[in-house]
């Protein structure tokens, strides 16, 4: 193939690809979930009043977690989700992230966070079940990065 073609080839596969994905910005569909200053808050501002199920949800972090600023935060399920949510009760606001799945989408995400203090991370699946699951873990934040 010569070069032309496969630039141009390369460059309507680059237009297509973008046409056919679909994100939602949660920050403007459900803008009260980034100012809650609560869990409890923040999960209602996104999901309504829930119930959750706490099982079928993995969240793992080490603790103590050397560095606050940097937690890496993995979450885990083989729950058929829609989306997932993330959030925590050490800072001034509760939630840290959402994600939207495309069906079939597989929940296991890894991400660092920031924690001032110690705290409780929760991740929130809604499954395509209509249902909603939950874990979460207890991490201690080490004073000062040294681990103690």
């Amino acid at each position: 193939m010569d070069r032309r073609k496969f630039l141009n080839l390369s460059m309507f596969a680059m237009v297509a690809v973008p046409a056919s994905l679909s994100a939602i910005d949660f920050r403007a569909t459900k803008p009260d979930t980034w100012t809650a200053k609560t869990v409890k808050d923040a999960i209602k501002a996104q999901y309504g009043d829930i119930k959750t199920e706490e099982n079928g949800v993995s969240v793992k972090a080490p603790s103590p977690a050397a560095n606050g600023g940097a937690i890496p935060v993995t979450i885990k399920s083989d729950i058929s989700a829609k989306t997932v949510a993330l959030f925590q009760d050490a800072n001034p606001e509760a939630a840290v992230a959402v994600f939207a799945l495309a069906e079939g989408g597989i929940v296991d995400y890894t991400l660092k966070i920031k924690m001032k203090v110690t705290g409780k991370i929760t991740a929130i699946v809604e499954g395509t079940d209509g249902k909603f699951y939950s874990g979460s873990i207890d991490i201690e934040v080490a004073k000062g990065g040294c681990e103690g």
